[in-house]
């Protein structure tokens, strides 16, 4: 008995899922999407400055991700799904760098503070050999430091944008946003993630989570 409830709430949670990735794909401005494949060269750049090699599942992914961004007729809409440790953040940064290299902005949301301090950490020890800026943004931050923040994202000087739920506060307005990763998206409602896609011209859409577990 206890198998059969476990397996019923593994499907359950799977469903979820796959019906919030449908609303998000519903909620689309329109059928187009942006074209971004001018990030190549410092994608290698990136890749090479690892200290390990990508494992085929990782290189595989990313080369679905670039495919979809690539694809003009309409905005990415995918999950990205594994166990922790298995390097959902790296494919994550790969698909950044496509966005950024293309010219265009990135966000990515977190649903705490200690995540996302988590990625921002990260993502600046990756992005800053490349010289490019990442942002910070949290509720917890004093108003100047929010102000600078807000200014660095809307001229366009903060390329990668990493934060919470502030991110889709109206205060928040971006220069040219082309894609947005959530991590742990069944801690957000479709709602959140699609205010944050607001902020874009029908920004591509890139969903992390872990293995599910009820």
């Amino acid at each position: 008995a206890l198998n059969k409830a476990r397996a019923r709430l593994v499907v359950e949670e799977i469903l979820q899922l796959q019906l919030a990735l449908a609303l998000l794909r519903s909620s689309s401005k329109s059928e187009t999407g942006l074209v971004l494949d001018s990030g190549g060269e410092i994608v290698k750049q990136f890749v090479s400055n690892l200290p390990f090699c990508l494992t085929n599942a990782q290189r595989k992914v990313i080369k679905e991700i670039f495919r979809d961004m690539a694809d003009g007729c309409k905005a990415m809409t995918r999950l990205l799904q594994g166990d922790v440790g298995s390097g959902k953040t790296v494919v994550a940064m790969a698909a950044i760098l496509q966005a950024v290299g293309s010219g265009y902005q990135a966000a990515m949301m977190a649903p705490t503070e200690v995540l996302a301090g988590q990625h921002f950490g990260s993502l600046v020890r990756a992005f800053d050999p490349l010289g490019i800026e990442v942002a910070f943004l949290v509720g917890s931050q004093s108003k100047s430091e929010r102000d600078a923040v807000l200014t660095r994202i809307s001229s366009g000087q903060a390329r990668v944008v990493v934060g919470t739920h502030a991110l889709i506060q109206d205060t928040v307005i971006f220069n040219n946003l082309g894609i947005v990763v959530t991590d742990e998206q069944h801690r957000f409602g479709v709602r959140q993630r699609t205010l944050l896609q607001d902020k874009g011209n029908n920004p591509h859409v890139l969903v992390m989570t872990a293995t599910p577990i009820p």
